[in-house]
């Protein structure tokens, strides 16, 4: 069955014990001709547009943390090519590597530039959904996964040693959540990150399919069967959005972070 639509729900929350929400997500589409800001939840067909969609997680000092995020996902809606071109998967990884390291600069030049921002750096994980592909670039521990088949996978590797462990097959998931440096970044936008290597792929999106972008705040609340549960089969008399669904439980099993979730459905 071929793909027409595409559905998408996003949610921030700050959770319930911080003083401000250094998350942000985006979601855009573009024509051709100009970028499109797309609301919190939608629908859209396929045909004639490409899709943006990516969440990030600010760290920092004082407002910093907030500052960095915004700045990860504002500064890739100016930077996006708003011409659509026919380009390889290669060519499409590229490019969001280069985007990657143009924020990854900008947030660098801020930090030197005023005190206050000093050392700040952000997560950043993106998903680019053009003619029945989609691209995804990511640095950082905030995930995008995919659900097909009623299975979930995590698509992206945590820039951690323990997310390292984890790839390899040397820990399972309960031992990933029970690690003391599970939070350990090795690489982040901005930051001490010198010499940045984003993470990229490209698979074929398939009808039925699901995406999940989120912080690390939603993974410390719910294990990867309680995010299949919420997005895929919720209860009959639960009325809220997977987006809801997702972060809502997310803070209330937690909550020590700020947690964030993009949804995007395939139909």
């Amino acid at each position: 069955m071929k793909a027409e639509e595409i559905e998408w729900w996003g949610l921030t929350d700050i959770g319930r014990y911080r003083k401000s929400n250094e998350d942000a997500f985006l979601a855009l589409a573009l024509d051709g001709f100009q970028v499109q800001y797309l609301g919190k939840v939608g629908n859209a067909p396929l045909e004639d547009h490409d899709y943006i969609f990516a969440v990030s997680d600010g760290m920092g000092g004082a407002n910093a943390g907030e500052f960095a995020s915004r700045i990860a996902v504002e500064k890739l809606t100016y930077l996006f090519p708003h011409k659509r071109e026919t380009r390889t998967d290669e060519e499409c990884q590229e490019l969001l590597k280069q985007l990657f390291n143009e924020v990854h600069e900008e947030i660098l030049k801020f930090s030197k530039a005023y005190d206050e921002c000093q050392g700040m750096g952000a997560t950043l994980s993106l998903c680019h959904l053009r003619d029945g592909r989609l691209d995804y670039c990511h640095v950082g521990d905030s995930r995008i996964y995919q659900i097909r088949d009623g299975e979930i996978s995590q698509l992206t590797q945590d820039h951690t040693h323990v997310g390292w462990l984890y790839k390899e097959g040397k820990l399972n998931e309960r031992e990933v959540r029970n690690h003391p440096g599970r939070n350990a970044l090795q690489a982040v936008l901005g930051g001490k990150t010198q010499f940045l290597k984003p993470e990229t792929g490209s698979i074929q999106y398939e009808c039925g399919d699901s995406y999940l972008l989120c912080t690390d705040g939603v993974v410390e609340g719910l294990w990867d069967r309680g995010l299949l549960r919420n997005i895929s089969a919720p209860l009959p008399n639960d009325s809220r959005n997977p987006a809801e669904r997702v972060v809502m439980e997310a803070v209330a099993e937690d909550g020590r972070d700020n947690s964030t979730a993009v949804v995007v459905r395939i139909v």
